[in-house]
């Protein structure tokens, strides 16, 4: 049967926060990745923005674990979450030139089973079978803010176009832009096409039964400003180099395959931990 991708990102993206002990917290996005090892062992990978984590200075962050009741009813249960060791040290293996991180981690089990599989991150052909272009509709996910959609803890769906052209092969335009409002706590969620809701120019080109409900394009990582001025867009880091950090957790003496790192986005601010959300 083939997922409604929707549907399960929404269950498979969380809220990270810290508490700052101010009154104040440090919020970011992540979602799970079901992403065997080599010798085929089960494994739960969290993937947020780098940044995300390096803002958060203690030892134990939490991640919002949601919990479905007997009666249909969910319960929000945020638990604490390791990401540093005892001398400060983050746990988590990042990318070397773009600010995506991998944790793997240990999730309930009603959490691990709802991690993604990793064949859903886009590469590059995912880009041209479905011949994606400016103008295509993707989705995000995210806790704008902290906010989350209902008081169970489940993310807020948003949706807006691609604004740039190209955006492929991420090798040479590892990022492109969303045409869609970015707040601090976006950061690390995932930006995705679901068949459920294609429009525009995206076109299938397999068979309906046989063709995947969508993919994972990327994560989104900053919001472009100009003059202290939010302009309304997003900048998505492609899925690619999410495959490269799961790679790093295998082997993190293996050789990047960036060759060299792609200058900033002029204006460009993370939206996450630049701010700090209010409780």
């Amino acid at each position: 049967m083939v997922m409604d991708l929707a549907v399960e990102l929404i269950h498979a993206t969380v809220q990270l926060e810290q508490p700052l002990g101010d009154g104040t917290r440090t919020v970011g996005t992540g979602f799970l990745i079901s992403a065997p090892t080599a010798d085929g062992k089960p494994r739960t990978v969290l993937i947020t923005a780098n940044h995300v984590l390096e803002k958060m200075p203690a030892a134990n962050a939490r991640i919002g674990y949601r919990i479905a009741n007997a009666d249909g009813s969910w319960r929000y249960s945020p638990q604490p979450l390791k990401i540093r060791d005892g001398k400060g040290a983050g746990l988590w293996t990042h990318h070397p030139t773009r600010d995506v991180a991998a944790l793997e981690i240990e999730a309930p089990p009603e959490f691990a089973r709802a991690a993604i599989p990793v064949n859903y991150l886009a590469a590059d052909e995912t880009f041209a079978d479905y011949r994606v272009t400016a103008g295509d509709e993707m989705m995000a996910l995210g806790f704008p803010r902290g906010l989350s959609a209902n008081q169970a803890g489940f993310p807020i769906l948003r949706s807006g176009k691609v604004a740039s052209y190209p955006i492929a092969p991420a090798d040479i335009f590892p990022t492109f832009l969303l045409d869609f409002a970015v707040f601090p706590g976006n950061s690390g969620g995932p930006v995705f096409v679901s068949r459920a809701v294609q429009t525009g120019g995206l076109t299938q080109v397999a068979d309906a039964a046989q063709a995947p409900s969508g993919f994972i394009a990327g994560l989104l990582t900053q919001q472009v400003e100009l003059n202290s001025e939010r302009l309304e867009i997003g900048i998505v880091t492609h899925a690619k180099y999410v495959r490269e950090t799961i790679g790093l957790l295998q082997n993190p003496l293996a050789p990047s395959t960036v060759v060299v790192a792609a200058a900033p986005v002029a204006g460009a601010q993370a939206a996450s931990a630049e701010e700090q959300a209010r409780r």
